[in-house]
């Protein structure tokens, strides 16, 4: 009996010390309800921070198939509670039977896909880091393909955007159009039976059930019919990689991010670029930040050079160009009048991010996309999905010619902030060319500053890329009057359209209270959720 009262007490010892982790609280932050629900489900079954990434990840597959999915491409940092921060590197492939001498690729259609990455990397992450099963993990996104979902209004834009191209592929038009032929609209209620059914043979069978297999054949049979160039062994061939981390300095805080084919090292020497400057106003946030962007992305080109990247990242580099820029400021005088424009809303928009830290000390920035607007525009019958692009004039414009074997580079740039071994940020973005716009400045008025981060994510953004400045000024922004802060003459152009501007979803740490918080962008549909 005493050894039995002996053992009792034990196990109650250790069942405590497991509950005594250094945060109160899991968060999740992520563009979709339904996504940051997911993520909340993993928590409340023990799942860790990883968990609850990989359950948001497929769901939003599923919810917002127009910004990203398994036919995608996918970048992610993370740091382990009591390790390293290390990343992925998962995006799409070009793939070996494709002829670079090709000319005149289409924008999208079947020519453009590349091998999707976003599977391997998902499975990748779960598999190394996290705790429950990857059926469990999976079960809330195939429950909603099933049943279906409320189509959220940013969706059904999306979409009816690309309606006349969606006509032109059987697949696409019977999973994107209703049985009148006609797109979704408000109220609607869209199942998708093919799609559950892709995911649970990837629940069950895991990276082998999409790679390889059933799922495997019809992929390369409806894209080798219709003129594309994936073949069974690209699919199996494929594989996620580990991503070379990249790090920086900005106001006492470690900047760390990844290199190509993510923009890391662009998203470094932006931020590094305006710490070094004096910003005292508004109006030299709008003039000095515009100019730090389009410095740093001058640099857009050199990113596979290993010296170019070394000039890159480093902060006696940045303070040159910052101080260059605090010299020549006022040099941006036009002759074109402060204008107004539309040139942007949701239903031009792509990416999706999402961030995710539990109780433990793990922290995930994760970012997926099919690149444009629903990607390709192709799904194939059966399967459910759409395709990405990787080949043609979407990616073709940085960093050279396509080849067989390239992994498709673009802006995309999970970030985590830390100091010693804690995340005191982490974020990402969705929005093309503005993604490390968005995540740096941000970070630079949460961080520096000292705002609270639901307000640095709300508070205009400014670019500038051998460009006017474009300035964020859509109705709800408690911006100050247009004119008080630059004369007629200045090239300035203010943008009343939400979500150009890029969509950052972010947690942060508030390490007095030892809990998590973060804040999901008001220009999307995204939300938060916690559990403790």
């Amino acid at each position: 009996m005493k050894n039995k009262f002996l053992i009792i007490i034990f196990s109650f010892f250790l069942i405590s010390c497991s509950e005594d982790t250094p945060y109160s609280n899991s968060f999740i932050s992520s563009p979709h309800p339904l996504a940051s629900k997911a993520g909340e489900i993993m928590y409340s079954k023990g799942g860790n921070a990883f968990d609850a990434a990989v359950a948001s990840a497929f769901t939003l597959s599923v919810v917002e198939p127009s910004m990203s999915g398994i036919g995608g491409r996918l970048q992610v940092i993370y740091k382990q509670a009591e390790g390293k921060i290390l990343g992925i590197d998962a995006t799409t492939q070009i793939p070996e039977s494709f002829n670079n001498n090709e000319t005149d690729l289409p924008s999208y259609g079947y020519k453009t896909i590349g091998i999707p990455g976003v599977v391997a990397g998902l499975i990748k992450l779960h598999e190394e880091n996290g705790v429950l099963d990857l059926e469990t993990i999976m079960a809330p996104s195939i429950d909603i393909a099933e049943n279906g979902f409320l189509i959220l209004p940013g969706e059904i834009k999306r979409q009816q955007y690309e309606k006349e191209k969606i006509e032109s592929f059987e697949g696409t038009k019977m999973y994107f159009l209703n049985s009148n032929g006609e797109s979704f609209k408000p109220g609607d209620i869209l199942i998708q039976k093919d799609l559950a059914k892709t995911l649970r043979v990837i629940s069950k069978n895991g990276k082998k059930g999409f790679y390889e297999g059933e799922i495997a054949e019809k992929i390369t049979d409806d894209i080798q019919s219709n003129g594309g160039f994936i073949t069974t062994e690209d699919l199996k061939n494929y594989s996620a990689k580990e991503s070379e981390v990249l790090t920086g300095k900005f106001n006492g805080y470690d900047i760390n991010t990844l290199n190509l084919p993510s923009y890391g090292s662009i998203t470094i020497q932006m931020i590094q670029i305006m710490d070094q400057l004096k910003i005292e106003s508004e109006r030299d946030w709008n003039l000095k930040v515009s100019r730090a962007v389009e410095e740093a992305y001058r640099y857009r080109t050199y990113q596979k050079d290993v010296d170019s990247v070394k000039s890159i990242l480093s902060v006696d580099r940045a303070k040159q160009i910052a101080l260059d820029i605090e010299n020549n400021h006022t040099d941006i005088v036009s002759i074109d009048q402060i204008k107004k424009s539309e040139v942007a809303d949701m239903a031009q928009g792509h990416t999706a991010h999402l961030t995710t830290s539990d109780k433990y000390g793990n922290v995930v920035s994760l970012t997926q996309t099919l690149g444009p607007n629903m990607g390709s525009k192709v799904a194939s019958k059966g399967l459910g999905f759409l395709y990405n692009v990787t080949m043609g004039p979407y990616l073709g414009g940085y960093l050279g010619e396509d080849k067989p074997g390239d992994r498709a580079s673009s802006h995309i740039s999970p970030t985590i902030f830390s100091k010693g071994d804690k995340v005191v940020l982490a974020l990402g973005a969705a929005g093309g060319n503005k993604i490390p716009v968005a995540i740096n400045q941000v970070a630079y008025r949460y961080l520096k500053t000292g705002m609270p981060l639901v307000d640095a994510i709300f508070f205009p953004r400014v670019y500038k890329s051998e460009s006017p400045i474009y300035i964020e000024s859509h109705l709800g922004i408690n911006h100050l009057n247009d004119y008080e802060f630059y004369p007629e003459s200045f090239n300035v152009e203010m943008i009343r359209t939400k979500a150009y501007f890029g969509r950052v979803h972010a947690i942060a740490l508030d390490s007095i209270n030892g809990k998590w918080f973060g804040s999901a962008d008001p220009d999307w549909e995204g939300s938060v959720s916690e559990f403790k």
